[in-house]
């Protein structure tokens, strides 16, 4: 297979992918992946994982999240290997349940969820940058980092307002400073681990109670939120380079490596600053280095956490926004949202657009932006994708899937339970709640939609 060959696809698919340039490789695209997976995440959440599960025994929600990421990871990879359009999700729903027939509905729910979800995520993770940046600036209050998170949603875009091989350049430069701080991090932790301290396990700490559970369900969910990103490749599929073979590789050698890595990262800094502590401090990872080699280098540390939560902003805006341009593509959206740079051949006004939506939600706090930003998730897209897979599979046989899910149906039915699972503590009956009623407002925005502009079920005939 030549290296920018792809299955064959849709017309209306390849219409929209064939504007963009297939400029990334294996590296570059799991480079994408990785700093869209740890970004903020674990520097901000190792506190907020144990004390999710009140110990060391956290590192289970780790394990867990790492196990149902991989299995989950498998259904991305079949979709973004059979489908390597731009769009990804939105791709899979309409050619899984009949791009004549419910497809209509179903990729248009997956839309509607995005115009919520990606200025919920990118927010979500400028407000972490903002917070951190209070390790420097500690009389920093909440207007203020509204401000600075606002501020880096400006500078985000202006960095990614330019051709996809040189983004992809960026993303590799901004991967080695986040794998400098995590190796860091790591190696001296191995070094001076205090394994008692690392396992200081509290009394009844494995009782398998409805806490431990509940608990365990919380932990998971934000460790999932930390690996969330493998499958930021699959929105970028009309970009990469042999597809067929790429994404499917890089999504699991992401999740692989960035599990590994988070596992590590977790134990060694429990190893050396008691977990108590720990759990209600909000920037573990400068606190740690600055125990170890002072003040200087807890800055440097601290500065580099900065830089890898930039590239995480970065990833997740280049993704999303590529979304909405497949939708506005094909005319599914409105079509300004499909204009392309007319030398440099990027999106242009969803990535304008996308990072504008999320100004607003910067003066939200971190909590309330990664619930809401999980659950809803889960709901429109996470849940029924897996279904998707199931409906190729038995109606859509002229699809070519040129990657197949190791030991299927096992890994999407362990999604499947995972998804619901993390999704089951009482703390997120409010989330719940909320992507309900965005479900039932999304049903109603369609069917007039549908109404208007004559498609399914208002249309004539399946055809039209």
């Amino acid at each position: 297979m030549a290296e920018n060959s792809a299955p064959q696809l849709p017309s209306e698919i390849a219409a929209a992918s064939e504007k963009l340039v297939r400029g990334m490789g294996l590296l570059q695209s799991t480079a994408v992946n990785m700093l869209n997976m740890i970004g903020i995440g674990p520097f901000i959440t190792i506190g907020v994982i144990l004390s999710a599960m009140g110990g060391p025994q956290a590192v289970l929600g780790w394990l867990l999240g790492a196990f149902f990421s991989v299995c989950d990871g498998m259904v991305y990879a079949e979709l973004g290997a059979a489908m390597p359009g731009a769009g990804g999700a939105f791709i899979y729903f309409r050619e899984a349940f009949d791009a004549r027939t419910w497809g209509h509905l179903f990729s248009f729910l997956f839309l509607w969820e995005t115009i919520f979800v990606a200025p919920l995520g990118i927010s979500a993770a400028a407000v972490g940058f903002a917070e951190y940046c209070r390790y420097f600036f500690p009389h920093l209050g909440q207007a203020g980092v509204g401000a600075v998170a606002a501020s880096v949603c400006v500078f985000i875009t202006f960095l990614l307002y330019r051709p996809v091989k040189s983004v992809g350049r960026y993303s590799v430069v901004m991967l080695g400073v986040v794998l400098l701080a995590i190796l860091w991090v790591v190696l001296s932790g191995l070094i001076h681990i205090d394994t008692k301290m690392a396992f200081d396990f509290p009394p009844g700490a494995f009782h398998l109670s409805k806490s431990f559970f509940y608990g365990l369900a919380g932990a998971t969910l934000i460790a999932m939120y930390n690996y969330g990103g493998y499958n930021n490749i699959t929105y970028l599929g009309a970009e990469v380079k042999n597809p067929s073979k790429n994404i499917p590789r890089a999504i699991v050698l992401s999740v692989l490596v960035v599990a590994v890595l988070y596992v590590l990262m977790s134990v060694v800094i429990i190893g050396v600053i008691p977990w108590h502590d720990a759990a209600v401090s909000h920037a573990v990872v400068s606190e740690f280095i600055g125990k170890l080699y002072g003040s200087r280098a807890a800055s440097v540390m601290t500065c580099l956490i900065l830089v890898s939560t930039l590239g995480g902003i970065f990833t997740m805006s280049l993704g999303l926004s590529r979304i909405l341009y497949a939708a506005g593509a094909e005319g599914s959206f409105f079509k300004v949202f499909g204009r392309v740079h007319p030398t440099g051949r990027f999106p242009t006004v969803s990535l304008l657009a996308i990072n504008a939506m999320a100004i607003p939600l910067c003066w939200l706090s971190l909590e309330r932006l990664l619930s809401a930003f999980m659950i809803i998730q889960i709901m429109f897209q996470f849940i029924p994708q897996i279904f998707a897979v199931f409906a190729i599979r038995k109606y859509r046989n002229e699809i070519q899937r040129p990657f197949h899910m190791w030991l299927y149906p096992l890994p999407a039915i362990i999604a499947l339970i995972g998804w619901i699972y993390v999704a089951s503590a009482p703390e997120q009956r409010q989330n719940i709640g909320t992507a309900l009623i965005l479900l039932l407002l999304g049903l109603g925005a369609y069917f007039l939609r549908a109404r208007a502009v004559k498609i399914w079920p208002f249309a004539k005939s399946p055809a039209s």
